[in-house]
């Protein structure tokens, strides 16, 4: 293990961030001395793999360093003394910024409760982590998929619930932060453990079908680049990615699959890479001109990105011999944005130092709204709070899929996925959801309980003399429809006494 390794890994680092990180790796290399994981490896080997994670998602050298340092507070001891390493020697050392990345990751990992509280209270402090400052939440993404990686030197009892805290809670919040190749990772990983048969199932489903269709790939994607060149498109490049094992034992699971592996046209996808959003809808054009393309597989996620920022655009065709095949169109940036999420817009000042520490995105506004929401939710009247409900609602109304709805002004409504024409309504206002009677969804008149689908148009119907139901929230999908529409209904009834 060398410091050159996570140097190299960095875009033009100064003089200044090498030898913040070299600092950082001796210090920790130091720390760990004589330490050992389960495997029976050096334990400094967890927080070089995690520092290395880090570096390759292009972050700055302070989350880097403070990788390396994530660990160091817990357990270990300064070499040759008796002292324990805490926040004040890692603030003395290397400064408060990275003493508070470094006890803020610290402190995610000490609780020691029953497996769903346990859960729930992780999510808790690590929503209250990630306003402060969201490093401390990608350091804790980096930390958990290195331990994935190596969890079968974990002791068996304790493997089946790391993964599925990994599968409920880390994964979903690298896909809100859209670090795409992260969640496919972790997903893959805590798929193997929790449902091993499932996963042998799936993977010999991918090895069967693989190299057949890679062959028609490689045919198609050869014919793209000599009609792409005609077109004189040059500075482009065309690669594939196979779906994660995880996705795809989602996607079998659907309705409109029902485990036909030949309905899934996107097991290996063709990526096309070029400079300007405008040579994305160039080569659609010259795609769709060339092929067929399946009605109603046609997304534009660059007029329409995805809530975590994904921009691209797919649409899946008929090629040669009647094979159908997806293809993805995007640009460099957009590119990077897929598999870097939030850190490809790293909100920091020129300095690299802004005194408030990492700079909350305007794209992660639901960071804070989680919070708002989790506090509205974590007390009852009694002055508890249902873990499962808590645990439920999160995956509702945050970690689930999502689509984007419109305003008849073309205001933008995020909604969780099967979200309805009620959750909607109390989204804009909980007045418009109090008083809806329906809604004209692209100009046709739906029933409150409507599901609502990707690019909606929705005008709501209100009656001034409407009130909400109880049987709406069978309806609901979102807490907060749920919660006005329990609140108004309560006040109804007292009213009525």
């Amino acid at each position: 293990m060398d410091v050159k390794e996570i140097i190299s890994l960095l875009k033009n680092p100064s003089h200044k961030d090498i030898e913040l990180i070299s600092r950082a790796f001796e210090f920790s290399r130091k720390a760990h001395e004589g330490q050992e994981r389960y495997s029976g490896e050096s334990y400094f080997i967890h927080p070089f793999e995690t520092a290395k994670i880090l570096a390759k998602l292009q972050i700055d050298a302070v989350t880097v360093a403070a990788g390396l340092l994530h660990d160091v507070c817990e357990d270990c001891l300064i070499t040759g003394e008796k002292t324990h390493i805490d926040y004040k020697i890692i603030k003395k050392e290397f400064g408060e910024e990275i003493a508070f990345l470094v006890e803020s990751v610290s402190k995610l990992g000490m609780l020691k409760l029953q497996e769903e509280e346990r859960r729930v209270e992780s999510l808790r402090k690590m929503f209250l982590a990630m306003a402060k400052d969201i490093r401390v939440v990608l350091i804790k993404l980096a930390d958990r998929l290195h331990n994935m990686e190596t969890l079968e030197y974990v002791p068996q009892e304790k493997r089946k619930r790391i993964a599925m805290e990994t599968l409920e809670i880390y994964a979903p919040l690298a896909n809100r932060l859209g670090i795409g190749e992260f969640k496919g990772r972790l997903e893959d990983r805590a798929f193997f453990f929790i449902y091993p048969e499932e996963y042998q199932q799936i993977k010999n489903i991918m090895e069967e079908n693989y190299k057949r269709r890679e062959i028609d790939l490689a045919k198609i994607k050869y014919k793209l680049v000599e009609i792409l060149k005609e077109h004189n498109f040059k500075d482009f490049k065309i690669d594939s990615r196979v779906k994660h094992l995880y996705s795809l034992f989602k996607k079998l699971q659907r309705p409109e699959i029902n485990n036909n592996i030949n309905l899934v046209y996107d097991l290996i996808a063709l990526r096309i890479i070029v400079k300007t959003i405008e040579e994305c809808y160039q080569i659609l054009g010259i795609i769709h001109h060339l092929w067929k393309p399946l009605p109603k597989k046609i997304k534009d996620y660059i007029a329409l990105p995805k809530p975590n920022g994904y921009q691209s655009l797919h649409t899946t065709v008929f090629a040669d011999e009647g094979k159908i095949i997806e293809i993805q169109i995007r640009t460099e940036k957009m590119h990077e944005e897929a598999e870097f999420g939030i850190t490809a817009h790293w909100a920091y000042e020129e300095s690299g130092k802004p005194k408030s520490g990492g700079v909350l995105n305007p794209r992660l506004k639901w960071v804070n709204q989680l919070i708002e929401w989790q506090k509205d939710l974590s007390t009852s009247e009694t002055g508890t709070s249902d873990t499962r409900d808590f645990l439920e609602s999160l995956r509702l109304d945050f970690f689930n899929d999502r689509v984007f709805c419109f305003t008849p002004k073309g205001h933008v409504i995020d909604l969780p996925e099967r979200a309805t024409v009620i959750d909607f309504a109390y989204a804009i206002h909980s007045d418009i959801g109090n008083h809806a009677v329906g809604a004209l969804v692209n100009n046709k008149y739906v029933s409150l309980d409507s599901v609502l689908k990707n690019g909606d148009i929705v005008e709501i119907q209100i009656q001034k003399n409407k009130k909400p139901s109880l049987e709406w929230l069978e309806h609901a999908k979102t807490s907060l429809a749920r919660k006005q529409i329990k609140i108004a209904s309560k006040k109804k009834f007292m009213f009525k006494q």
